[in-house]
């Protein structure tokens, strides 16, 4: 034991024994994980590939087809050797703009998925 000036204040500190205790609750006493925000977070995510997976087909097919024979072909009057060329290079902008946006769309769920855990 420490006597005299050599003894620390730990109540000058900030530090009383009860201190941690009040801050965490022990192991036992947190409520568990439930099933069913397992379960959401797997249904949501298949649903956001799913919807993407769709748009992945459908808008660049579209949008090769319809840049081809409306604009390039129709409103500009290119050649049909012409029109493959800027429609093909149309579908790929397309790709990647839906790539991006599921990147966007994953990363932001992922973050709000693990702010919920964290609160738990």
């Amino acid at each position: 034991m420490l006597r005299g000036k050599s003894r620390l204040n730990v109540e000058w500190l900030g530090y009383s024994p009860g201190l941690f205790l009040e801050k965490e609750p022990p192991a036992a006493a947190r409520k568990p994980r439930s099933p069913r925000r397992n379960e959401n977070s797997l249904a949501s995510t298949l649903k956001t590939l799913l919807f993407f997976t769709a748009l992945m087909i459908t808008v660049p097919i579209g949008l090769y087809f319809t840049t081809k024979s409306y604009v390039f072909e129709g409103a500009l009057g290119m050649s049909n050797r012409d029109s493959y060329f800027y429609a093909a290079i149309v579908a790929v902008v397309a790709v990647h703009v839906v790539l991006a946006l599921f990147v966007y769309v994953a990363w932001n769920e992922g973050s709000r998925q693990w702010r919920e855990g964290k609160q738990d």
